[in-house]
């Protein structure tokens, strides 16, 4: 397949056309999710309701992924053919999250499919390492589908998360040693969803991302960074740096909930954004504080990329010990959020 926009070539102005494939995605992203709103669609779709376990207090569509998946699958095929098999991965896995939005699938059912396309990924585009790397590898893109999903609690974050590492992707694949213009384009157009989604998104939401958002795009997190791996586009620390405020949160609570015998895949409110939430901050500040740390680790993760392997790896360290001062923080603070509600008298 030839790139759509052969006139224009990548090599002369990148800049200019990964903004303008970012923008159009946007453009087209945005209209989608107004007309499921204004048609009242988005409400016969998936409806996201209020539990005790919820930050939100009203019934919100579940439709994000009915916008983002089909104009990253479209972009991708006509801006980046060369990447049809993570388009086509996360076509399927939202095609099956959306019958669990709707129906609900048995937990193996829904791990099988996350499983199977992950296999499928790393078998058709085998990178050139030992057999035991690409099972690390495979079984760290499985955890990335599934984080994304649980990550996805508070307005914003998520689609927060996609915006700014997708682009910090498209900014890495652009000025690498080894550019991947098809990469370049392709992470674009998912930073330009995610934009385009923020819109209806942010505090107080109008639309949330739904499985059929959420693993998909945790999905192409996955894919996208074994991929620019893969093909020697970025070290293998980039993609973990880029998303290390999400893998470091749910990782966490994740190991947490497993030492407690507790059935990690049920809804919860102990990751450390919900907490902030909770303690006071609210969604907005939350998010806020949330942008502020994503987009630090970001930018030292496009620096890094060009720098010495010694550097790189320096920087992974210290931006990890940043993160665990960050959680010792936050939880230091939620037990004292947790003694003084439990001191105050019973009215």
């Amino acid at each position: 397949m030839t790139p759509i926009f052969v006139p224009i070539s990548f090599s002369h102005t990148p800049w200019l056309v990964t903004a303008a494939v970012a923008l159009l995605a946007a453009l087209a992203c945005a209209l989608i999710l107004q007309i499921l709103l204004k048609t009242g669609l988005a409400w016969r779709l998936a409806i996201d309701i209020p539990n005790d376990r919820s930050l939100h207090h009203r019934p919100t569509p579940r439709v994000g992924g009915w916008a983002i998946v089909p104009v990253v699958a479209v972009t991708t095929l006509l801006v980046a053919p060369a990447l049809w098999l993570p388009a086509a991965g996360a076509v399927f896995l939202a095609a099956v999250s959306q019958i669990d939005d709707r129906r609900g699938l048995p937990a193996r059912v829904r791990f099988g499919a996350h499983l199977l396309t992950v296999v499928a990924l790393v078998l058709v585009h085998v990178a050139p390492a030992p057999w035991w790397a690409l099972v690390v590898i495979g079984f760290l893109m499985l955890w990335l589908v599934n984080l994304y999903n649980f990550m996805d609690g508070a307005d914003g974050l998520a689609g927060g998360m996609t915006l700014f590492g997708f682009a910090a992707y498209a900014a890495g694949a652009a000025i690498s040693k080894h550019p991947s213009p098809d990469l370049t384009l392709a992470a674009a157009a998912v930073a330009g969803v995610a934009a385009g989604f923020l819109l209806f998104n942010v505090h107080p939401a109008r639309v949330f991302l739904g499985d059929a958002g959420s693993i998909p795009l945790g999905f192409l997190a996955g894919a996208f960074g074994y991929w620019g791996w893969s093909d020697g586009v970025w070290p293998v620390w980039f993609p973990a740096l880029v998303f290390a405020p999400f893998i470091a949160d749910a990782s966490i609570t994740l190991l947490r909930r497993l030492l407690r015998g507790e059935k990690f895949w049920q809804a919860h409110r102990e990751h450390y954004y919900q907490r902030m939430v909770q303690y006071g901050l609210g969604h907005s500040k939350t998010v806020a504080l949330w942008y502020v740390i994503m987009l630090t680790g970001i930018i030292l993760a496009v620096l890094a990329i060009t720098w010495s392997s010694t550097l790189q790896w320096c920087s992974v360290v210290a931006w990890a010990i940043v993160l665990a001062l960050m959680g010792i923080g936050i939880d230091s603070r939620w037990r004292r959020f947790h003694v003084g509600h439990s001191e105050q008298p019973e009215v």
